[in-house]
């Protein structure tokens, strides 16, 4: 194969990937760069100790191949879960308002005691949400096909 993987050759299989990790983290913040969503498709659940969010998720991974073969940007619908969650805070955004657009810049980890921490995602103008959590355990998991980007254009950051 010379070319980069699509999702189509995944027989179906969409991407899902965990982070235990810093490392691992990285590579799901990359991932999710750019990523956008609205205040209505966060949940926590106390019970479950979850987070989840349902992200519109530019495929970073398949930019180079549709620059090269001329074809659309695409997006994919992906839930970013994240466990053990103790408690949740947010800032820069009204959680009430279902109908606030969120634009994900980063993730990120900050180390507590005993392997505890808090996962840090940060978004567009200054608004974050931080995940308190007994360890680092987070998954991305796409949940539909992917879309040709309403823009039609990557996302960009000015240098």
């Amino acid at each position: 194969m010379t070319g980069d993987a699509r999702f189509s050759e995944g027989a179906e299989a969409a991407l899902s990937l965990g982070a235990a990790t810093p490392e691992d983290l990285k590579v799901l913040s990359a991932l999710v760069q750019d990523a956008v969503l609205t205040a209505a498709d966060i949940g926590f659940d106390r019970r479950a100790r979850r987070l989840v969010l349902l992200v519109n998720r530019f495929r970073w991974e398949d930019r180079a191949a549709a620059e090269r073969q001329g074809r659309p940007f695409e997006r994919v619908r992906s839930l970013l879960i994240i466990d053990d969650v103790g408690r949740v805070a947010s800032q820069g955004f009204d959680r009430g308002d279902g109908d606030t657009v969120l634009s994900v810049l980063s993730l990120g980890w900050e180390p507590g005691e005993d392997g505890t921490g808090r996962v840090e995602i940060v978004l567009a103008g200054d608004g974050a949400i931080a995940a308190v959590a007994e360890c680092l355990n987070v998954t991305l998991r796409d949940v539909s096909r992917p879309y040709a980007a309403p823009s039609g254009k990557a996302p960009g950051h000015p240098d």
